[in-house]
């Protein structure tokens, strides 16, 4: 295995004046875009020149110095004086050149990842998309189609896709480190409270004034063991799946699935199980599990750690990655480089996306297997040995159903 990398950082030609970035959606996970978008500001790889949301920072009574759907200014719009527009089309039509960015990070509700994205690549910019890539099949194939159409880029912000750790494992699968791979898993047993499904209109939904949503555990929270576990497996493009089998259920009073296992096909006849809950105990590191006939893989992929694990061999390594809006912006300064995540390679994922959205609904799990714990947002269900039961589908590659967990049988 190859020496841990500490940090990670991709290459940007000397040179190459920093391109300006919008970022729409600034609230809940987009403050997390806009930490990474100053911290690369700081090294000069990128300029923050706008920021949309129907809501400010700050104050909801930021001072306009723009006229109507023009910018707002000021340490209460922005945090710091950076232009604000409440929509994307106000700053797409905002005579001002100097807010006019190159590129633009979405980190808004699901449903309006296509309309959003195809309007800013129309537009002549290049995007970083919040993952999942959109609410269905048919809006991944429109949102694609507008890239080839365009020439823009468009990343997924599936930020496993920039880890070093994945080129290691691909590398131990191709060096025959486990002899021949029989397998492929994913194992997420984490947590999510009454709060977290009451943040905002769409959480928990599968469908929202008519428009689909698909907010639930194996396409939002935990969709980056789907689709890493899926990359692993040779399996980006749409046409990498032969079949999705999808076993949906729910502990907590929502639309969505909370609780379930889904069984993948590759096109090559490889069978890929995800066993993914967010009604364990306690939250424990979302693994990929590669199974092979001399041993097995395990991939910690937030922490980018790798483990091999032979008769003669058990070794664990931590790699670096690289930050995806950086990559990006190395992207569309190197010519013929490829995105570590492009909207392309999202296809075996958004097949999966497509398999929940259609299923039947999520069956409700029996009250006799949960227990309810906390109070008030902080109370959550935990559903009887779901950390048990969500390895051995990532192990044999079989539903709950078909292991004959206890709550399938209601």
């Amino acid at each position: 295995m190859s020496a841990p990398a500490a940090t990670a950082t991709t290459a940007v030609p000397v040179g190459t004046a920093a391109p300006a970035v919008a970022l729409v959606g600034i609230h809940g996970h987009g403050g997390s875009h806009l930490r990474r978008i100053r911290d690369l500001e700081a090294r000069g790889v990128v300029r923050l020149t706008a920021l949309v949301d129907p809501r400010p920072l700050g104050s909801e009574d930021a001072p306009e110095t723009g006229g109507p759907g023009g910018p707002r200014h000021g340490s209460a719009a922005a945090g710091d004086g950076v232009p604000w527009f409440p929509t994307l089309g106000d700053l797409l039509s905002a005579p001002e050149p100097e807010v006019r960015p190159d590129i633009v990070v979405l980190s808004t509700p699901i449903p309006t990842h296509l309309p959003l994205a195809s309007a800013a690549m129309r537009a002549g910019l290049d995007v970083l998309l919040e993952k999942p890539t959109a609410a269905s099949l048919a809006e991944h194939t429109a949102l694609v189609a507008v890239a080839e159409e365009t020439g823009r880029l468009c990343q997924v912000g599936f930020q496993t896709f920039g880890s070093h750790a994945l080129t290691a494992v691909e590398r131990l699968i191709a060096d025959g480190e486990i002899g021949d791979v029989t397998g492929v898993g994913a194992v997420g047993t984490w947590v999510r409270t009454v709060g977290y499904w009451e943040r905002a209109p769409w959480a928990g939904k599968r469908q929202l004034d008519g428009r689909d949503v698909v907010d639930g555990v194996v396409t939002n929270p935990l969709a980056h063991a789907v689709a890493t576990g899926l990359r692993i497996a040779g399996a980006t493009r749409s046409a990498d799946v032969a079949g999705v089998d999808v076993d949906l259920y729910r502990a907590n009073p929502i639309e969505a699935d909370d609780t379930s296992s889904v069984r993948v096909t590759t096109a090559d006849g490889l069978r890929c199980g995800f066993g993914l809950t967010l009604c364990a105990p306690e939250r424990t590191p979302a693994r990929v599990l590669i199974h092979g006939t001399r041993g097995h893989i395990e991939l910690a992929y937030e922490t980018d750690r790798v483990r091999l694990i032979t008769d003669s061999v058990d070794l664990e390594k931590q790699y670096g990655r690289d930050d995806l809006l950086e990559d990006l912006v190395a992207t569309r300064a190197t010519p013929g480089r490829r995105l570590a995540c492009d909207v392309r390679d999202t296809g075996a994922f958004m097949r999966v996306m497509e398999a929940v959205r259609t299923a039947p609904d999520p069956g409700a799990i029996g009250a006799a297997h949960i227990d309810w714990v906390g109070e008030g947002d902080d109370r959550h269900p935990v559903v009887s040995d779901i950390a048990a039961w969500c390895e051995e589908v990532a192990v044999q590659g079989r539903t709950f159903a078909e292991l004959g967990a206890p709550w399938t049988h209601a």
